[in-house]
């Protein structure tokens, strides 16, 4: 891949950087971090002085802003992280299907499934009609009834593949099916409270930036934002002990993390790079509570 890079940049192969650096999704512990510059120097010596690594969320991040903030991840799974101005971090979530990805394509495929399965079965019944929910399912997985879910939610599971239909939720939610809009709305409190959940450690001069506490979103969940917002701002406005979030703008990527990655490597060596972070994020929510 560096070779890749160097022949983009119309740069010689043997031509060796400064820094180099990379935002990896799961690189985000210090000692495989420090097995990876181990292998990479000890194995790539002449391609790089300098590596700094760190995981995906701190990419995306420093796409979008040079200060810090929070990045908010909802596609097939969730994640948040929150990097302040000093490098010190606070995560929630992150921990996959079975015990976390709160507001994620998965938890919202899985929310509308169990609404219908208990409904169908008497256990909690719906106030809302789940007939789109019940086609949706039978169309995307090409079954014709609740049992044929069972091959794929547990002999021949595939977290992408039950992730899949939130996109087909998300249409049902533009046609206007109020429970595929009710799931929506509750993964947008969900989402929310990954934010309160890192309230207390945001150091307050993110919270006094122009426009409040930045929070890049990354991921296709953000794409049926109109959805999330009703859950996620009642989240916001409530009432809470110690509240500290008064002000909110969020921020979507026009670009790839490689630019913040790139940053990341640059600042490693003390060397800023001449990023137009406006031109890489763009905000489509702002608020004050």
């Amino acid at each position: 891949m560096l070779n890749a890079a160097k022949q983009t940049a119309n740069l010689d192969s043997s031509v060796k950087l400064r820094a180099l650096g990379l935002s990896m999704s799961g690189a985000d512990e210090s000692e495989s971090q420090t097995k990876m510059i181990k292998y990479i120097k000890e194995n790539y010596a002449g391609d790089t002085d300098e590596i700094y690594i760190a995981s995906d969320t701190w990419g995306a991040l420093f796409t979008a802003t040079a200060a810090g903030g929070i990045v908010l991840i909802a596609g097939t799974g969730s994640n948040c992280q929150l990097i302040n101005p000093d490098n010190t971090t606070r995560r929630c979530g992150g921990w996959g299907h079975l015990i976390g990805d709160e507001g994620s394509a998965y938890w919202i495929t899985q929310l509308a499934l169990k609404c219908l399965f208990d409904h169908d079965d008497n256990l909690t019944v719906s106030k809302f009609d789940v007939e789109c929910v019940r086609k949706i399912m039978l169309n995307y997985f090409k079954i014709t009834d609740r049992a044929g879910m069972l091959d794929y939610l547990y002999s021949n599971f595939d977290k992408s593949k039950v992730a899949g239909m939130c996109k087909y939720l998300a249409e049902g939610a533009e046609s206007g099916d109020a429970l595929c809009k009710d799931v929506f709305s509750e993964a947008g409190k969900v989402l929310a409270q990954h934010i309160v959940a890192v309230e207390s450690s945001i150091q307050q001069s993110l919270l006094d930036d122009e426009g409040g506490l930045h929070v890049v979103t990354v991921g296709s969940v953000w794409k049926s934002w109109k959805f999330l917002k009703p859950g996620f701002i009642e989240v916001m406005k409530a009432d809470r002990k110690n509240k500290r979030i008064n002000e909110i703008t969020l921020l979507m990527l026009k670009v790839g993390a490689s630019i913040g990655a790139a940053s990341l490597g640059a600042r490693s060596v003390k060397f800023t790079l001449p990023i137009d972070y406006n031109a890489n994020a763009e905000l489509f929510f702002h608020e004050k509570f």
